[in-house]
């Protein structure tokens, strides 16, 4: 397979990732500035592997769920969902707003669960399928905030200040506003987005590690958003405090649940 053609596969499936509905192949085609019969081509190969559904007598496709059921499998074997979820959940109670957790992954973030605390009025409630817009986001500037500005402003710069979706009016728009950004963040403790990530809403973060013990690498990072309106300067400095609890919380749970899935691993091994 060449690389051209792994590029088109993974732009096709990415392209689909974002749609409620089967999308026409024409449609799809047009969008993504290829040729409808080197799409078709690309659609079939993926349904026979079983990607990609196509309902009957029409030209219409959609993902199907084998890509969520590896997703699934691929965040149990890293222990993550039994981990961090329950947790999640408390933290959530407590604060009364949207609670996200994300991992690193390379030289980046990935949403890997959230809870929703709110239980009236304003509720914030985003999509988990969204990019984490590092320069823009509480959670991607607690996590880049951990790294030298040098590696910092290499990643953002890499995928540019600018994004598809629209961002909030207080956004970074240069290296030097990250990492007058950045610095504060490393001096306050933890990291903030007011307006920054979208319009109307505000997020503390803060980021935990594989374990407890000083100098243990950094597995993710934690956060409690809701609207401007509720999250506010006041009340960050108590937010951050509660996600501190839960980050240690979860620092020590994850030290412990890998142990246990690498003696698992070990023992499965020595079986074989």
């Amino acid at each position: 397979m060449s690389i051209a053609a792994i590029d088109r596969c993974l732009t096709i499936l990415e392209a689909l990732a974002g749609q409620r509905e089967p999308v026409e192949l024409t449609d799809l085609a047009a969008r993504l500035g290829m040729p409808a019969s080197t799409v078709h081509r690309t659609l079939t190969t993926l349904a026979d592997r079983g990607w990609v559904t196509q309902p009957s007598d029409t030209q219409r496709y959609s993902l199907s769920l084998r890509m969520s059921t590896l997703a699934f499998r691929n965040l149990d074997a890293r222990a993550v969902p039994d981990v961090v979820q329950t947790l999640l959940d408390k933290l959530a109670h407590e604060t009364r707003e949207y609670c996200r957790v994300a991992i690193v992954e390379g030289e980046d973030l990935v949403w890997v669960a959230r809870a929703q605390g709110a239980v009236s009025g304003l509720r914030y409630d985003p999509d988990m399928g969204q990019e984490i817009v590092l320069h823009a986001t509480a959670n991607g500037k607690a996590w880049l905030a951990t790294l030298s500005d040098e590696d910092a402003v290499r990643i953002v710069s890499a995928r540019g200040f600018k994004t598809h979706r629209p961002l909030g009016p207080n956004s970074a728009t240069s290296a030097e506003e990250l990492l007058e950004r950045l610095a504060e963040t490393r001096a306050r403790g933890f990291a903030i987005s007011n307006e920054e990530a979208e319009a109307g809403a505000s997020a503390v973060a803060v980021p935990f590690y594989r374990s407890p013990q000083e100098g243990a690498p950094i597995a993710g990072t934690l956060s409690v958003a809701g609207p401007s309106m509720r999250i506010t300067p006041d009340s960050y400095e108590e937010l951050a405090d509660i996600l501190r609890r839960a980050a240690m919380e979860i620092s020590e749970i994850w030290s412990i649940r890998s142990r246990q899935k690498d003696y698992q691993w070990i023992g499965a091994s020595a079986a074989r």
